[in-house]
This record gives structure tokens, sequence and C-alpha cells, in this order.
């Protein structure tokens, strides 16, 4: 259980949905479960709008790939960010928070790492795709 531990994202969904991800789409419509707060200032469409977007880029592969990869599971299948917002609800599912955590866990120092190893510090057009992908994950992309 010590792997709660290390789980700390920099932004609530609220905050992401205020910001841009997904095109606005990801949750296409389906939002009763979750708090009407997080919804009051979040781009939404019902189409991939990347203008919604905060860095207006596509940054991610598309809901088939994450199928194929095996991201998808029976418990949250919209994926990752689905399972994080039940989880910040407090929904917890040992064996697949453990699969997501260890999974956000990877993925925020590679792209960090990319970004602060080719980019000045706060230029925020330097790897727009990078730090979209970021903000998805719930990662601070603004460094």
């Amino acid at each position: 259980m010590d792997f709660y531990k290390d789980f700390k994202p920099d932004l609530t969904p609220k905050e992401m949905l205020e910001y841009g991800i997904f095109g606005g789409s990801y949750f296409n419509g389906q939002i009763d479960e979750y708090p009407k707060i997080w919804f009051k200032k979040a781009k939404l469409s019902k189409e991939f709008n990347k203008d919604l977007n905060y860095f207006k880029v596509k940054a991610g592969l598309s809901y088939e790939e994450w199928k194929k990869k095996g991201w998808i599971m029976k418990e949250d299948p919209k994926g990752w960010f689905e399972w994080y917002c039940r989880f910040y609800m407090g929904r917890r599912i040992v064996d697949i928070d453990q699969i997501q955590i260890k999974r956000w866990k990877a993925f925020g120092p590679r792209h960090i790492g990319g970004i602060t190893k080719n980019c000045d510090s706060m230029d925020l057009d330097c790897r727009k795709v990078q730090r979209q992908a970021l903000l998805q994950w719930a990662y601070n992309p603004f460094f």
C-alpha cells in the first residue's frame, strides 16, 4: 500500500478540465457522476477539438490505441483520467490503483526530462505536445 504515498498529482480533475484536456471530448457528455463544480469552467465539446486543449495541440494516442495497448480496464472504460476522477472522489480498488499509479509515475519523469533538457525555463511554446500530455496526466506543464 506504499504506492499510495507516491501518488501526488499536481492538478485536480477540476483544474485539468478548466485548462483544457483531451480536446474537450473525453466524457462525451457523460458527467453526471462527477461534481457539477468541476464543469462550471471546463472546456467541453461533443467532438475532439484541439483548440480546446490548453496548448492547442493534439497529444496522445487514440482510444483504439489505448485499447490495443491494454490500457483500458473494465472498471474505467474511458481510461486513466476516468480512473483519476473516481480515485480523487474517494474510490479505491487496490489492484487497479496500483497499475494506474505505476503508469502515472512512469509518464511524468520521461516527459518532464524531455522538456527541461530541450527548452528554456517557462518557454511554453517549446514542446507543446509533451506539455499537453503532462497536463492530461495531472502533472504541472508550466515550468
